[in-house]
């Protein structure tokens, strides 16, 4: 009896979820697990973690489901700032590994604020484009552009081309989708165009060698082109139904690296071929389309740019991952969505789908 009484306070706590998205990440994140138990067979602890990992980031998804729009719209301006504030801390005070200065260290809690622009970033814009939605004009944009530019350049400086790659396309899209002119656009992609003999002096050595190993990898076998090419190796050899589940020779083998991470789309074409890819490729065009619906029934300008751009943050982590992978855009360190290890990243995108949902449950709530 106790138990029928309280039924109805429980579905109301989840009826904040929406069916459709949730049903194709609890898909993609289902083949996560099979590909992961496979991939990390000598990682001890590692599937652990990733299950711990999806928990967190289904939690926060389900408490950003509950927060309305309306507040979300509040909190943009303090949250792309304080993003921007913790970027700059991250250049003069942060910490230095591998060459790169990308962490800053809190109270003795260590975190990497570009993830943090990678929702602030669309969040402000958005934010922006509504209050200027009456009087919009061409210098909104030139505003807008100042916008996505500061947290663009600071992020590149750090250097981090993969994360500075999706922030700038979170922003991007939101400018795009609030009426960007495709005049200005093919001019603004002539002007990059021309400007790659520059772009190119100004470039990290590193990053100039991620673009001649993608262009020609075996020049290189055994150390810049390694990656790509056994990534490669891999795809080519699952066939069209793959090898079967544990019986990827180069996952096994340990040709793939950071196969549970950036290279996980190679261990599970491994052994699930071209038939288990575009399964996977299918669930993300679902999962896409199902953002693009609730983004043109959004009842504002600000939840119908939010909820364009968070969903084309889904796209572009999905292509630029794949492309990488396959040898076809040079290697960048961005994982495959709800597929790859990693807490940050299930973080931001758990906190992205739960934004949709909110959007979603609000659409009649909301007023225009």
């Amino acid at each position: 009896m106790k138990w029928q009484e309280q039924w109805p306070r429980i579905k109301a706590q989840f009826a904040v979820l929406d069916p459709g998205l949730l049903l194709v990440i609890a898909c993609i994140s289902l083949v996560s697990f099979a590909v992961q138990y496979s991939a990390a067979f000598d990682y001890p602890g590692r599937m652990a973690d990733h299950l711990r990992n999806f928990f967190i980031a289904f939690t926060v998804m389900w408490l950003m489901a509950k927060v309305p729009p309306h507040t979300l719209l509040k909190f943009a301006l303090p949250f792309y700032v304080g993003g921007v504030l913790l970027l700059i801390g991250v250049a003069l005070f942060g910490d230095v590994s591998k060459g790169a200065r990308r962490w800053l260290s809190i109270g003795g809690i260590r975190m990497q604020p570009s993830e943090l622009l990678k929702i602030g970033l669309p969040l402000m814009l958005a934010w922006y484009f509504q209050q200027r939605e009456a009087v919009l004009n061409w210098r909104d944009y030139i505003v807008a552009a100042v916008i996505l530019a500061i947290p663009t350049a600071l992020i590149l400086k750090q250097p981090d081309l993969g994360t500075a790659t999706l922030v700038f396309s979170s922003g991007f899209f939101v400018i795009f989708f609030a009426g960007l002119s495709w005049k200005v656009i093919f001019a603004g992609l002539t002007g990059f165009l021309a400007s790659l003999p520059l772009v190119w002096t100004l470039m990290h050595d590193y990053q100039r060698q991620r673009v001649l190993t993608l262009l020609d990898p075996t020049t290189d076998p055994l150390g810049k082109g390694f990656h790509i090419i056994q990534s490669v190796i891999a795809i080519g050899s699952g066939g069209v139904t793959g090898k079967g589940w544990f019986n990827g020779t180069q996952t096994h083998l340990e040709f793939i690296p950071e196969r549970t991470t950036d290279f996980i789309f190679s261990a599970y074409t491994e052994e699930f071929g071209l038939m288990g890819a575009l399964v996977l490729m299918a669930l993300y065009l679902v999962l896409i389309n199902r953002g693009l619906a609730i983004a043109s029934s959004a009842p504002t300008l600000f939840a119908r740019l939010l909820a364009g751009a968070l969903t084309m943050i889904f796209f572009m982590y999905a292509f630029v991952n794949m492309g990488m992978v396959i040898g076809i855009l040079p290697v960048v360190g961005v994982p495959l969505p709800f597929m790859s290890y990693g807490g940050t990243a299930l973080l931001t995108l758990g906190v992205a789908s739960g934004m949709l949902m909110s959007i979603q449950r609000n659409r009649k709530l909301v007023p225009t």
